[in-house]
């Protein structure tokens, strides 16, 4: 699979689709979701954002590498203490890409322990890449693997990891991921709804490679789930300006963490659910780095924000990028997310 990654960061376990499917703008694609389609049968169009929005997002790197560097440090002391020099990294793709190499940078540099990392696809819905699995099992014990990603929104994908993981005897589904505000995993940097950086932005962030791909025509029984390669946006990519970026803030000393969990993020997702009458809880994207996903490739009913963070720097990216599609923001109370995009249900799908 081609990418903007070195080999040495990163090894792929995907199908290179490019040029097979063609990707489609979000009001198309939206309306085949909400018409039953999957998300992982088609590919979004990608374009690089507005200038004022790419200044928002090189604030939001100023701001947040270093809080970002603090979360990859406190992972990765957690990760060695668990698996020791046997870790094996396993991140989801894509999110879970630039936080892997930062750990397996980061793991380098502190105990001297070079730990291999891929990359796999993990669909909500359809389950983890089998064969990606099969892979990974006839070179490695089940114990190193280690799965990762970049944040829990409500924690689908955790619950699909969970499902996943009792085919694969040894396998731990704990997921290890950058920022929890969920408050269901043990092994995260913060507990704080974090603005990581790479959630401003899509492939351009993320090795020029889509979001992951599965579908029967295209995806052959012993292939690896697929993915594309955007060549067109080689000139805009910032991949590794992100990892250097938060790698120039890795801490010697890693603080420890003050922010305190309570509760489960769940809570808040139920009584946005109740209170504005949302019928899918897939329309509900909890965090930062959801909210942010929403706007970027989802066609957005409004953004929530927690009013004790209307002043927050984390939120400037975000604000920004509602505003430049004219999607409403409201201020509604929230105990764990800063916050939460909403998906417009389109009545006519």
């Amino acid at each position: 699979m081609q990418s903007s990654y070195k080999e040495e960061d990163v090894v792929l376990l995907l199908k290179d689709i490019t040029g097979l499917v063609r990707p489609q703008p979000t009001e198309e694609r939206e309306k085949l979701i909400q018409a039953g389609r999957h998300y992982c049968e088609m590919l979004p169009m990608e374009y690089v954002p507005s200038q004022q929005y790419m200044e928002a997002y090189q604030q939001a790197l100023i701001h947040f590498a270093k809080p970002t560097a603090a979360a990859i440090g406190r992972l990765a002391e957690l990760l060695v203490q668990e698996k020791g020099d046997s870790l094996v990294l396993i991140s989801l793709a894509r999110a879970g890409i630039p936080i892997g190499i930062l750990l397996k940078h980061y793991i380098k540099t502190r105990f001297n322990i070079d730990a291999p990392h891929y990359s796999i696809s993990i669909i909500r819905g359809r389950g983890i890449d089998g064969q990606a699995m099969r892979y990974l099992l006839s070179r490695y014990e089940p114990q190193t693997l280690q799965f990762v990603d970049g944040w829990i929104g409500k924690g689908a994908i955790w619950r699909e990891l969970k499902k996943a993981a009792g085919a694969y005897p040894g396998v731990s589904p704990e997921i290890a991921v950058a920022a929890d505000p969920a408050n269901i995993t043990r092994l995260c940097g913060t507990h704080e709804d974090l603005l990581i950086p790479s959630a401003c932005l899509n492939c351009t962030v993320s090795g020029l490679i889509s979001r992951t791909f599965l579908r029967e025509d295209i995806i052959g029984e012993g292939d690896f789930h697929g993915a594309a390669y955007y060549k067109e946006l080689e000139a805009a990519d910032l991949s590794y300006a992100f990892i250097h970026a938060v790698e120039a803030e890795f801490p010697m000393v890693v603080p420890h963490e003050t922010y305190m969990a309570d509760g489960v993020g769940m809570d808040d997702v139920q009584k946005i659910k109740s209170e504005f009458d949302i019928s899918d809880i897939n329309f509900i994207k909890p965090g930062i780095g959801e909210a942010t996903r929403v706007l970027l490739r989802r066609l957005p009913w409004k953004i929530l924000i927690d009013p004790r963070h209307k002043e927050d720097a984390a939120l400037a990216h975000l604000l920004r990028l509602a505003e430049e599609k004219h999607v409403p923001t409201d201020f509604y109370p929230m105990r764990h997310y800063k916050a939460c995009g909403i998906i417009k249900k389109l009545a006519d799908a």
